[in-house]
């Protein structure tokens, strides 16, 4: 199954159930909902979050090789910080523009 983030801002972003869900505990969003919204008045906490989240992961595998967009970790998993910059970019561009961003809708 897939969650979709969507805003009139920007192209969606679809993930994996799983990484979907690990993106709303970030938004403190209920992981459970079906569907969803950050209004314009919450996109700044969300970016925050997102942004601290992605700093985490990165300080988290800072004694791993060097991080490449591009790859994966070494343990062969995307990263964090790899899945969660396309939502960080949405939400920027969602408050740029003043529109909510959805999900499940």
């Amino acid at each position: 199954m897939l969650i979709i983030f969507k805003s009139a801002a920007s192209g969606d972003v679809i993930t994996l159930e799983p990484n979907g869900k690990e993106m709303l505990d970030v938004l403190g969003k209920d992981r459970e909902d079906a569907q969803g919204i950050v209004t314009v008045a919450q996109l700044p906490d969300a970016i925050a979050r997102v942004r601290r989240a992605i700093e985490g992961d990165v300080a988290a595998h800072a004694g791993q090789a060097p991080v490449d967009d591009t790859k994966q970790t070494p343990d062969g998993d995307i990263s964090f910080h790899q899945r969660g910059l396309p939502l960080l970019e949405l939400l920027e561009r969602s408050l740029a523009e003043n529109v909510p961003v959805t999900w499940g809708v």
